[in-house]
């Protein structure tokens, strides 16, 4: 049986779509940004059919590009950072979890209104369930880390230091330019739709260009955005 296009009832091009998509979600520009730069290439649509689109393809992306990567490579037990990070939504503080491992690949989002032991053990679970358990955990001295890996029986993989944990530190800096972009978030389920989405697709486009030549990172870039222009078209 033919597996049914996701854009079957949409009058504009997949390829206008998935630049959309990407535009809104990879680079710091507002709904607005990314409607005048479609206006600019010859395409009419409004803010809100954006926001639609990355709504309800953004998931959809993220999911297709976790099952090309997770096929294609095995996943890095080695070293894995932990860290949370503010989010002010409507008056009120939230915490973003988020768990990278030792290139910068991010593994794990998780939004929760407190930042305590229950926290801190659901989201390692989770964590620990989708990509196994790494020889170390790198986290800084907040308690809450401590008594959760107790419980997991994983206290003696823990590492506590001064700059050890800057490799998650430095993946925060591109959430927070879209979080800015955004002027912010507003519910919660967005967050976490958002962070889902944001991080899989930095994790396919950030080709770590200080680490190779400019040639090799041309390739990396190319071969990232060919996988992305053929997203959903099987």
């Amino acid at each position: 049986m033919t597996k049914r296009s996701p854009f079957r009832y949409f009058k504009i091009s997949p390829e206008i779509i998935r630049l959309a998509v990407m535009l809104c979600v990879r680079f710091p520009l507002s709904l607005r940004n990314v409607e005048d730069l479609l206006h600019e290439r010859g395409v009419d649509v409004r803010h809100e059919a954006v926001r639609y689109w990355w709504y309800r393809f953004g998931p959809m992306f993220a999911s297709e590009i976790r099952k090309r990567r997770i096929s294609g490579m095995k996943a890095s037990r080695w070293r894995r950072h932990l860290d949370e990070m503010f989010v002010n939504m409507n008056g009120e503080r939230h915490y973003l979890w988020r768990a990278v491992d030792h290139e910068g690949e991010v593994l794990e989002s998780y939004v929760t209104k407190n930042r305590d032991k229950k926290a801190a053990l659901k989201f390692q679970r989770k964590a620990m369930r989708k990509h196994g358990r790494p020889k170390a955990i790198v986290t800084d001295r907040l308690r809450s880390y401590g008594v959760a890996l107790k419980d997991l029986g994983a206290a003696g993989i823990q590492e506590t230091g001064r700059w050890l944990n800057n490799r998650v530190e430095n993946s925060h800096l591109p959430f927070r330019r879209r979080e800015r972009a955004m002027l912010r978030f507003r519910r919660i389920r967005s967050l976490q739709k958002f962070a889902a989405v944001h991080a899989s697709v930095y994790n396919l486009f950030n080709s770590e260009r200080g680490l190779y030549s400019r040639p090799n990172f041309k390739l990396n870039r190319a071969a990232a955005l060919a996988e992305w222009r053929s997203l959903c078209t099987e």
